[in-house]
């Protein structure tokens, strides 16, 4: 995806930087991402070890607990999102931006306003999921057993949502200064150590008491609660490329504005994708078990390569915003496409390859011809828009490194909307699922096409 970027090449004259140049100024630009991507993805693979496991001890908890755990994983999902990608993307966006003009104390200073936003985003998931949690499972369809084990998981993962924000916030922090081993190894170990004791004290392994549902959501909550003090640590140390200095610190709304102006509009982006996901499933669960359980299929992989847009976005992020920073805006806007490139060609060729030959996929999960007819229609209409989904995951990354995220939020809007009213259409003319399919295959288009013309049309720096 080679896209001209002349419209920002007439810059003003800058300042030198203070201090010596980064590298992330001048290395190149594809060798410099893929070197930053890969332990990302590492730590997402990560994040899947942990989804498998604590699917695997739920299982054996029984039915309900089951069904009890997808009620709560819509908004475990959305703190997640939110506190790593969209804010965590505001933070390193505003800490490499300000390192990139050389700025160093007013990054430090921008690490340690970040780190409050964290904690009082978390605070505010705690009171909300833990006063109203009950009211939201049962509007999703929770009763009796089931909603009861979904509140058991909720109030022990919640009461601790401080620790999540402050672990992705604090990893963001590093990140901003393009650092993303520390980060990235951090969260491996918290995934292990989350899987070890999820296991240890919700199946009762080793002589310890088994509490369920309970101790496997006190899995997470230890393991985060863990990170958070080590990043804390981290940083708080001078071991990491910025030094913090509490004794000089003072609250500034400029600082909390400078993270709020990326962050803020970003949390929109998780929202979407939830309320996409919510709708469509409800929509799709009038067509029957089989065509729900393709679809199910189907999403089960889309949110499996979301981590590899995942991965070289966030690492596009220090790079685009210290050349932001530095007005070096042509290379800042390389960078980006570039990104976009490499996450489109990896998704897109992973919808292809499922869409010419589905049961690759399928045959892992389910003999079942029914729902294998159905995920096989998901995967032709829906796989090649894999990539154009991909690349607008990514670019919605990069235009967070230069704090111009509104056109991506908007194009995710859009794609809300297609699915939303498209598919409230469809279903009341009573359409075959496959169109429904295809709907969701053409949105994904929209959304990347829409970013990459929104991108292309916002002026950066």
């Amino acid at each position: 995806m080679t896209i001209d970027a002349s419209i920002d090449d007439v810059q003003p004259a800058t300042a030198a930087p203070a201090t010596p140049v980064n590298d992330l100024l001048t290395a190149p630009i594809l060798p410099t991402l893929l070197r930053l991507a890969i332990p990302n993805t590492i730590a997402m693979f990560g994040s899947t070890l942990v989804a498998v496991a604590e699917t695997s001890y739920i299982g054996r908890l029984g039915t309900e607990p089951l069904a009890g755990i997808a009620l709560v994983f819509p908004f475990a999902m959305l703190t997640q999102m939110m506190s790593a990608g969209a804010m965590g993307g505001g933070v390193s966006s505003a800490i490499s931006r300000a390192l990139g003009a050389g700025d160093r104390d007013r990054a430090a200073d921008l690490a340690l306003h970040a780190a409050i936003i964290g904690g009082c985003a978390g605070l505010f998931f705690t009171v909300m999921m833990l006063g109203f949690g009950r009211k939201f499972y049962a509007l999703l369809g929770g009763h009796g057993g089931v909603l009861e084990q979904s509140m058991h998981y909720s109030q022990v993962l919640f009461s601790g949502a401080i620790s999540i924000w402050l672990v992705n916030t604090l990893a963001s922090v590093v990140r901003g200064t393009g650092d993303m081993r520390i980060p990235s190894m951090t969260l491996i170990t918290v995934s292990m150590i989350q899987i070890a004791v999820g296991g240890v004290l919700g199946l009762g392994l080793f002589g310890m008491p088994g509490l369920g549902m309970r101790g496997v959501a006190a899995g997470q909550l230890t393991a985060f609660t863990c990170g958070a003090i080590f990043l804390a640590w981290y940083l708080a140390s001078g071991r990491s490329r910025l030094k913090l200095d509490f004794a000089a610190f003072s609250f500034q709304r400029a600082m909390f504005l400078d993270i709020l102006k990326v962050g803020a509009i970003s949390c929109l982006s998780p929202l979407q994708s939830v309320l996409t996901i919510l709708i469509f499933t409800k929509i799709l669960a009038s067509f029957g078990t089989e065509t729900l359980a393709g679809y199910g299929m189907g999403s089960r992989l889309e949110f499996l390569l979301i981590p590899i847009a995942f991965a070289v976005g966030v690492a596009s992020v220090p790079i685009v915003g210290m050349a932001i920073g530095a007005g070096l805006v042509t290379r800042a806007r390389k960078v980006a496409w570039t990104a976009g490139t490499v996450a489109g060609l990896v998704v897109g060729f992973v919808g292809l390859v499922v869409a010419l030959k589905p049961t690759l996929w399928i045959a892992l999960f389910t003999t079942d011809p029914g729902v294998t007819a159905a995920a096989s229609s998901y995967f032709a209409l829906a796989g090649p828009g894999f990539g154009f989904f991909g690349v607008g995951v990514c670019l919605y990354f990069s235009s967070q490194g230069a704090a111009k995220v509104g056109g991506p939020v908007l194009a995710g809007t859009i794609r809300l909307l297609l699915v939303g009213i498209g598919g409230w259409w469809l279903a009341t003319v009573s359409a075959p699922a496959w169109t429904l399919f295809a709907l969701v295959g053409g949105a994904m288009v929209a959304f990347g096409l829409a970013t990459i013309i929104s991108i292309r049309l916002t002026r950066w720096g």
